[in-house]
């Protein structure tokens, strides 16, 4: 079974194929998983292997740790493009998110001024005045849409709370009037004896009217990278990718494409 691979609150550099060289941050705990989706792709594995029991870091401690990296990192003389909340599950969940931002930017503006502060999010807490006030902060605001169908979206993102539907996602990310990236994951396959498609035309019809009403900065469509906890899922084509692409360009949306 696919389980989480980040292990510590502060880890990488790695190089990510969307945003360069990044540093992680992980505000979930490091021997579990707790995330409002359970993402049939996510590289963090679902989240029946359970949260673990180290608990989710403290503010002060993901500041010391930060802190700690940067200034070995500067003294190395290494490089460093992006500070990027990823991890093992959703980092808005965090009681302490908005906090935790602020200190991420202090440090970012203290030891790597140049680099871009990015927030990696499934978009199921974009609706909540505080989420939304930190997303604002940082300089790349990426909310996932993998779909516009509701039953597509059950079916890949298996959200935890009902309540989470297309139509509520796209007004959450509509209300940061353009001050988003929207990022979109293509595959096909199946799950539970499902078959899973958002590259039909239909799906993607949905997802360009979607885009249209979001009015983002970009879209990201990427495919899938590294091992999934589904094994019956297939890996879209960047030339597949690029024509989707195409047509999502054609309504006057930015695209950046990652295969």
């Amino acid at each position: 079974m696919q389980t989480v691979i980040f292990h510590s609150t502060i880890f990488g550099p790695i190089h990510s194929r969307r945003l360069g060289v990044s540093l992680g941050v992980n505000l979930m705990p490091n021997d579990g998983k707790i995330c409002s989706f359970d993402c049939v792709y996510c590289e963090a594995g679902y989240n029946a292997q359970g949260p673990g029991t180290d608990g989710i870091p403290s503010r002060e401690s993901v500041k010391k740790a930060l802190k700690r990296k940067l200034e070995a990192m500067q003294a190395e003389g290494a490089t460093l493009d992006v500070i990027t909340f990823s991890g093992n599950g959703e980092p808005t969940i965090h009681p302490h998110f908005g906090a935790i931002v602020d200190d991420v930017i202090r440090l970012r503006n203290t030891y790597y001024p140049q680099a871009k502060v990015s927030v990696l999010s499934n978009a199921t807490m974009a609706g909540k005045p505080n989420v939304a006030e930190a997303l604002k902060k940082v300089d790349n605001n990426i909310l996932k849409l993998d779909s516009a169908v509701a039953s597509t979206m059950r079916a890949i993102n298996q959200p935890v709370s009902a309540n989470v539907v297309p139509e509520g996602v796209i007004a959450d990310l509509k209300a940061f009037a353009g001050q988003c990236v929207v990022q979109t994951m293509m595959l096909r396959g199946e799950h539970n004896g499902i078959a899973i498609d958002n590259t039909t035309g239909k799906e993607i019809a949905a997802l360009i009217s979607a885009y249209r009403e979001i009015a983002p900065r970009s879209v990201m469509l990427y495919s899938i990278d590294r091992a999934t906890p589904e094994q019956h899922l297939e890996k879209v084509g960047k030339d597949e990718l690029e024509r989707i692409a195409e047509q999502i360009r054609a309504a006057g949306i930015q695209v950046q494409v990652n295969a």
